[in-house]
């Protein structure tokens, strides 16, 4: 196992009903920025159980934070922050909507250019405090300290990572994904699916409490995914889809092991330059990045197929391809498509990414920083 410091401050009120401890949560002398998303809270009962919850709080509101929040949208809520000198933040909504509140916390007291927080990685000296209510299950941002932003300018789309952007608390209330359209659930599985196998399929470092917990949480995706679009009323599923999906992320399970993220890195150039969601990209290039780089990864994709897929029969390579087609298949199931010709996205589409990678630096890539723009470009030319 590697040497490893791990902490997570961030403290998590799960299940029914705990909304209404945004009450004690929130400073109750603060000005408080409400961040939401499309509206769809309001829709669904949230934006009244949370403004109920903070009844006596002064307390603005900034709407409007788009999936693959972008530096544009979240500029305007920087400088609505400053104007009305709040002091705290409240993101209510999923991934997209807390990695934004995450930028807006790191820039609200910076006085330079925020997108140089990213680009130039210049240190976060005082963040805002924050808060989350989670909505849409997915990205893990609710306990993690990271983020992504896209500048639509210039079709970049960047992360960031700092200790100081834990959310002080962060409330998941499973009956708040029961109206979520079948289309966000798939992508949420999936999502948290390829966020545990970024850190679990790379090489064995005698990790065995971080390998059980991984494989255990990818069983329970795989059992209960079909579950959650079956029967969206099922609390059970939903929430434990939903703690999946938080515990994917949180840095438990990527402590003392390699990491990958280059299906990621290469997924990001996808959303920025056609549109697609987040977890399509994911769905999309893993097949092919884990086909392209079986070699260098085949110890964990062998003990992946025997331990999450049940696969011990026939010779390694046989087995290997059976996991990732059983992979596939699942991302399928969920209703993600796993080529680029499911999102109307042909061959032609490849080249744009490759030069998008380079221009981006994101040329070694993988736990190895073997994944070169030819690997990229093999793996895409696999997912047609």
């Amino acid at each position: 196992m590697l040497n490893f410091d791990f902490q997570n401050p961030t403290r998590v009120l799960f299940g029914a009903g705990q909304i209404a401890s945004l009450a004690t949560l929130v400073p109750a002398n603060a000005r408080v920025l409400m961040l939401y998303g499309g509206g769809s809270i309001k829709t669904n009962g949230v934006h009244a159980e949370v403004t109920q919850a903070l009844a006596g709080h002064t307390v603005i509101e900034f709407a409007g934070i788009e999936p693959n929040p972008s530096y544009e949208t979240l500029t305007r809520a920087i400088e609505l922050v400053k104007r009305e000198k709040i002091d705290f933040l409240l993101a209510v909504g999923g991934g997209s909507v807390i990695d934004g509140t995450k930028f807006v916390a790191a820039a609200a007291r910076y006085e330079g250019d925020a997108w140089d927080l990213i680009a130039k990685r210049i240190a976060i000296e005082d963040p805002l405090h924050f808060g989350t209510v989670l909505t849409l299950p997915a990205t893990g941002s609710e306990m993690n300290a990271g983020g992504v932003v896209t500048r639509k300018a210039t079709h970049e789309k960047r992360s960031f990572h700092n200790r100081r952007l834990f959310p002080q608390f962060s409330v998941l209330d499973p009956t708040k994904t029961f109206t979520l359209p079948a289309r966000q659930i798939g992508n949420g599985v999936v999502d948290a699916f390829v966020h545990i196998v970024e850190q679990y399929l790379t090489y064995p470092v005698g990790a065995k409490v971080q390998d059980r917990f991984a494989e255990g949480l990818l069983l329970t995706l795989i059992e209960e995914g079909p579950k959650t679009l079956a029967d969206p009323q099922d609390y059970d599923s939903r929430a434990n889809m939903m703690w999946c999906a938080t515990m994917a992320l949180n840095g438990l399970i990527g402590a003392g092991v390699p990491s990958d993220w280059a299906t990621h890195m290469v997924g990001h150039e996808l959303t920025a330059l056609y549109g697609l969601d987040h977890a399509q990209t994911l769905a999309v290039v893993l097949p092919g990045m884990l086909r392209v780089r079986k070699d260098a990864k085949r110890a964990k994709l062998l003990q992946y197929a025997a331990r999450v897929w049940n696969l011990t029969e026939g010779d390694e390579d046989a087995r290997i391809e059976a996991a990732i087609a059983r992979t596939a298949q699942f991302f399928e199931q969920m209703g993600v498509p796993t080529t680029l010709t499911g999102y109307g996205l042909t061959a032609d589409a490849i080249e744009p990414v490759i030069k998008a990678l380079e221009e981006h630096r994101m040329t070694k890539l993988g736990e190895h920083r073997d994944v070169t723009l030819e690997v990229s470009r093999q793996a895409l030319s696999l997912c047609v």
